[in-house]
């Protein structure tokens, strides 16, 4: 991506842009020589090197020799290369997913690769807004190593809830929230001043996905707990819809159903009871359930072939309306798919009578922490933006130390 800026923008504005022009072509390479990257950024190799030379005094960007592949492939032309790098340990960004019945958290750092990740049951209905951040902020502060704290750059917090631009959730109807201000809460409970963005889970989820991947065309992404949120991702970009609740398909009613929810059909809790009441055991958790599918025993399949075809008709209805590419599943739930995906691909196919494309239906890598990971992702992303707030001294000031 090339951020470089247009005549006419002031000396602090061009600066500012091409800093952070550098920072997103290194980060999307990986790792690029100085006349790669100059390139990139369509300017000379000296302006260029003022930029480098801004970023390394920084500490954000490293010099390192070529290896590997890249050894080998240069050999022949003369001694290896002298690449740029990111630093990792740079900067630092916190992702907290407050759901039902657990907390998750991740840390990720400058090279957005995860570098620490903890998840702990709670019972958010019954807890206060404030006690439920607190414990997250205390969750993933714990598993912090010394020093990660002072180079954090951003703190992110997703909630199974509609929530405005201005961090507002307007309404959590699963967890009982109602007009909170999770940002400013946030605020008060993280341990430094840094960035604070709040997103609905599911979309917090299919950010984090694909910033992970990449994604291009439409990917519907269903985030499988006790609810069931969906996002929308189409070329590469969130679809929230005219009100902010695209891909609610949890909340859609099932036609024959009594009234009932697609997320009171797929969702974990109708897993667990119904599984109790077969097995006539009180204390049976996802995990064992899990566990028994894989293994075969009858109550446990039968509940799982329900499941998927419930799930075949929610996905169908979704595919009728948005024509996805790709579907992705994550969650604690979306474990069980794997299990009966070939059942819910014969459900599908018995749903329909002209044969539609069918979409590529895949696991997050790392569902339990996708929305997590979405929302460390979310401020990662702005930090290598023009919404840095790094980045944007005045005219001449050299590039804040990611160790100051």
């Amino acid at each position: 991506m090339n951020d470089t800026v247009s005549i006419g923008s002031s000396p602090r504005r061009i600066r500012q842009n091409n800093i952070v022009a550098a920072l997103q072509t290194i980060y999307a390479h990986r790792s690029l020589s100085r006349a790669d990257l100059a390139r990139k950024l369509g300017m000379n190799r000296s302006s260029s090197g003022e930029i480098v030379a801004e970023l390394t005094e920084g500490g954000f960007v490293q010099e390192s020799d070529e290896s590997g592949k890249q050894r080998l492939e240069h050999s022949r032309a003369g001694r290896p290369g002298i690449m740029l790098e990111l630093v990792p340990d740079a900067a630092f960004f916190v992702g907290i997913e407050i759901g039902v019945e657990h907390i998750s958290a991740a840390v990720v750092d400058l090279s957005a690769e995860v570098r620490a990740c903890r998840k702990m049951a709670f019972d958010t209905p019954s807890s206060t807004v404030e006690a439920a951040v607190a414990q997250g902020v205390e969750l993933i502060i714990g598993a912090m190593a010394k020093g990660m704290i002072g180079r954090c750059k951003g703190l992110g917090i997703s909630a199974p809830a509609h929530i405005r631009p201005d961090g507002i959730v307007t309404l959590a109807p699963i967890i009982g929230w109602r007009e909170v201000s999770l940002k400013e809460i946030g605020r008060s409970a993280f341990p430094a001043a840094v960035p604070i963005a709040v997103e609905n889970d599911a979309n917090a989820f299919a950010i984090g996905d694909s910033y992970r991947h990449g994604v291009s065309g439409v990917t519907l992404f269903l985030l499988m707990e006790t609810g069931v949120g969906g996002g929308i991702m189409i070329d590469g970009k969130l679809f929230r819809g005219g009100h902010g609740l695209a891909g609610e398909i949890g909340h859609t009613l099932v036609p024959g159903s009594g009234g009932q929810k697609f997320e009171q059909l797929i969702g974990r809790e109708v897993l667990i009871r119904q599984y109790r009441e077969a097995i006539g055991r009180k204390h049976v958790d996802l995990q064992e359930f899990l566990g028994d599918v894989h293994d075969r025993v009858p109550a446990a399949v039968n509940i799982a072939e329900t499941w998927s075809r419930h799930l075949a008709y929610a996905l169908l209805q979704a595919c009728r309306l948005l024509d996805p590419d790709r579907i992705v599943l994550g969650g604690s739930v979306a474990s069980l798919y794997p299990m009966v995906a070939a059942r819910v691909a014969v459900h599908m196919s018995e749903g329909q009578n002209i044969p539609f494309p069918m979409p590529e239906i895949v696991v997050d890598d790392d569902a339990e922490f996708g929305s997590a990971f979405g929302a460390a992702c979310m401020l990662h992303q702005r930090f290598l933006s023009l919404e840095s707030e790094e980045f944007g001294g005045e005219d001449g000031a050299p590039v804040q130390s990611a160790t100051s």
